[in-house]
């Protein structure tokens, strides 16, 4: 049977990855592949890593959807695939691959997934974690600073230059091709409940 390809999307921040998990947790015994778009960014190896640091990393063309589409295709016929590897520190694809295994429920998620209409198809259910844009801004701060070594103000001045201006212009208005919107992130036990049930009836064991 095809697995069942669920789109996380929403703000940087937002719980996305929260929200996966806590889907993931809650479909067992269904096996759960986790795809990040994050891994899907282009490998500009042709630039200095100056020049990385100053792209606009939050525009679609950041990122290689040819491949990801095609990855997502052979994870729906039931075929592995070498995820890339993206390096936050240095801006490229890292040598290695990580491979990932077909699943019953393929978890996909990331800031752009439905504004690009290839990847907007591919998913079958399609959720948008929608939290204000003050919480995103610090666990955005949080996240760099902690995982990525960034500096504080490097930080602000990629938000304010274009991770904010391509919220409004790319991230906000693909809100509108999702099934199911969760405010307040991962918090929203609710939400994500009528998730859970949602794709329990769609794989056909949701109990009656």
């Amino acid at each position: 049977m095809k697995p069942l390809i669920i789109g996380i999307a929403g703000g940087s921040g937002s719980g996305k990855s929260t929200v996966a998990r806590k889907i993931a947790d809650s479909i067992t015994p269904a096996s759960v592949a986790f795809i990040d778009m994050d891994a899907y960014y282009r490998n500009h190896v042709e630039l200095t890593l100056d020049e990385r640091r100053h792209l606009n990393w939050d525009h679609p063309d950041a990122f290689d959807l040819d491949l990801l589409a095609q990855h997502l295709d052979a994870l729906a016929r039931g075929e592995p695939i070498q995820k890339p590897v993206y390096d936050f520190v240095t801006h490229l694809r890292d040598e290695r691959t990580v491979r990932v295994a077909a699943a019953d429920v393929i978890v996909l998620d990331g800031i752009l997934l439905f504004v690009d209409e290839r990847v907007r198809a591919r998913c079958d259910v399609k959720v948008f974690v929608d939290t204000d844009a003050d919480v995103r801004l610090i666990r955005r701060i949080r996240r760099d600073m902690a995982n990525r070594g960034r500096p504080l103000e490097e930080i602000l001045e990629q938000y304010l230059t274009t991770v904010q201006p391509m919220h409004l212009q790319f991230v906000e208005p693909s809100k509108r091709y999702a099934d199911i919107i969760v405010p307040r992130g991962g918090h929203n036990t609710v939400a994500i409940d009528l998730i859970i049930s949602t794709i329990l009836r769609r794989m056909g064991s949701a109990p009656s």
